[in-house]
C-alpha cells in the first residue's frame, strides 16, 4: 500500500499535473493561430473606410512610431497612422525568419512566438513592423483599436516580407514542448517535497526501510530521462515529438487555402473582393515549373510530406483578361495575407493524415519516454539489490 502512495503522488505530480498543464498551454496555442487565421480574412482597414467611420472589426499592418500614455501603441502606412489601445491586448513578438529560406522554412522552428505584456513594448525598436487585427472603435473622437471582452487584440510585432507573415504565424504558433509549461516545475518541486517526507517518515523505521529508500528514489524520477540507459530512448521521444509538431504545422499550413475556398477547387472572393481560385492538374507544366522556380507560386507544403501522386493544387488570385493574352494559372493576389501557391496532394487529406499522423507520434513518444524511466528505474533496482 505504501508502495502505491508513492507511485500515486509521483503519478500525479510529476505526470498527472505537468500533462494538464500541457493541454491548457497546446489550448491557448490553438487559440492564437485561429484568431489569427479569422483575424487575417477582415476586411484591410484603409484610408476610405477610416474617413467614413466605420467602426468593426479590421486588420491593419504599419510600422512601429511611438507609443504615448504608456498605453497607446501608434503605427503607420503610407496612408494611414493608427492608434491602438494595448490594455488587454495579447502581444507577441515572432520569431526572426530565417536568412535565404532554408530548406526547414517549412518547419515550426525552435522559438515560438513570444508573448510580450503590453507596458514592455516602448522597448522595441522604432520602425519594426506590426500587424493588428480587432474592434476599431471611437475612443476620444478618434477610431482607435479597442479590445473588448470577448475579442482582444491580437498584436504582432515581425520582421521580414508581409506575405511570409501568415504562413510563419500558423507554424509558429505553438509551444516547443508542451510538458514543460508554467505549472511543471511547481509540480515537480512539490512531487519532490511529497516524496521526501515519505522517506523521512519511514526513514527510522527499519520495516518500512524499502518504503523510504523507494520513495528517495522517486524524488529523482524527472532526471531518470536524461541518464542511461534510457537516455537513448528520451532521445527518440525528442525526435518523434518534434516530427509531431512538424506535422501540426504542415497540416495548418495545407489548410490555409481552404479558408478561401472549402472546396479546394472552384472560385471565391477575398476579402478586398478580388477573385481567388483553385486550380487542380494531374502533373506539373512547364508553365507551373518556372513559377515553382521564381517563387511567385511557391510550395506551400515540401514537396517530400505530401501526396504528390494525387495531383497538384494551385491556389492564387484569378488572372485578369485586359484583352491580351493571359496565362490560366492563378497569379499573386493583392492581398498579402492569401494563401498563393502550390499543394502537392488535396489539401483536405493532407489535413487528415497529418493530423492522424502527428496523434500516433505523439503517442509512441511517450510510450518511448515511460520505456527509458521504467527502464532506469529497473537498472537502479537491480543495483540496489545487488548492494544488499
Amino acid at each position: 500500500m505504501d508502495l502505491l502512495v508513492i507511485i500515486g503522488f509521483a503519478a500525479f505530480w510529476y505526470g498527472m499535473v505537468p500533462v494538464a498543464g500541457a493541454f491548457v498551454n497546446r489550448r491557448g496555442w490553438r487559440s492564437f493561430r485561429r484568431r489569427f487565421d479569422d483575424l487575417r480574412l477582415r476586411p484591410f482597414l484603409d484610408y476610405a473606410a477610416y474617413r467614413r467611420g466605420e467602426a468593426g472589426l479590421y486588420r491593419f499592418i504599419g510600422g512601429f512610431e511611438s507609443v504615448t500614455d504608456g498605453h497607446t501603441l501608434w503605427i503607420r502606412n503610407d496612408d494611414l497612422t493608427i492608434p491602438i489601445f494595448l490594455s488587454g491586448a495579447h502581444t507577441y513578438v515572432l520569431p526572426m525568419p530565417e536568412k535565404d529560406e532554408p530548406s526547414g522554412i517549412f518547419d515550426p522552428g525552435k522559438e515560438t512566438p513570444a508573448r510580450i505584456d503590453w507596458d514592455r513594448v516602448t522597448s522595441l525598436t522604432e520602425g519594426a513592423k506590426v500587424f493588428v487585427g480587432g474592434a476599431l472603435l471611437a475612443r476620444n473622437n478618434r477610431l482607435t483599436f479597442v479590445s473588448e471582452r470577448d475579442t482582444p487584440l491580437l498584436v504582432i510585432f515581425y520582421d521580414g516580407p508581409d506575405r511570409s507573415l501568415t504562413a510563419r504565424t500558423i507554424r509558429a504558433g505553438r509551444d516547443g514542448h508542451e510538458y514543460w509549461n508554467v505549472v511543471t516545475p511547481y509540480a515537480l518541486i512539490a512531487g519532490a517535497f511529497c516524496q521526501l517526507l515519505i522517506a523521512l517518515n519511514f526513514l527510522q523505521r527499519p520495516a518500512f526501510r524499502l518504503t523510504a529508500l523507494s520513495a528517495f528514489i522517486a524524488v529523482f524520477i524527472p532526471l531518470f530521462p536524461m541518464i542511461p540507459p534510457g537516455f537513448a530512448l528520451t532521445i527518440l521521444y525528442k525526435r518523434l515529438w518534434w516530427q509531431a509538431r512538424v506535422f501540426r504545422a504542415y497540416r495548418d499550413l495545407a489548410r490555409l487555402p481552404l479558408k478561401h475556398l472549402p472546396s479546394g477547387q472552384g472560385q471565391g472572393r477575398l476579402p478586398d473582393g478580388e477573385l481567388y481560385m483553385g486550380l487542380y492538374c494531374e502533373s506539373l507544366s512547364d508553365e507551373v515549373k518556372a513559377a515553382m522556380e521564381n517563387r511567385t507560386l511557391p510550395l506551400l507544403i515540401p514537396e517530400k510530406a505530401a501526396d504528390k501522386h494525387r495531383g497538384w493544387y494551385i491556389f492564387g488570385a484569378v488572372p485578369e483578361n485586359n484583352g491580351e493574352a493571359v496565362s490560366a494559372l492563378p497569379r499573386v493576389p493583392r492581398d498579402v495575407f492569401a494563401a498563393c501557391g502550390i499543394i502537392p496532394g488535396n489539401p483536405q487529406e493532407l489535413a487528415r493524415n497529418f493530423t492522424r499522423g502527428a496523434y500516433i507520434l505523439e503517442i509512441i513518444s511517450w510510450i518511448a519516454l515511460l520505456a527509458g524511466i521504467s527502464l532506469n528505474i529497473f537498472f537502479i533496482g537491480m543495483i540496489i539489490v545487488l548492494l544488499n
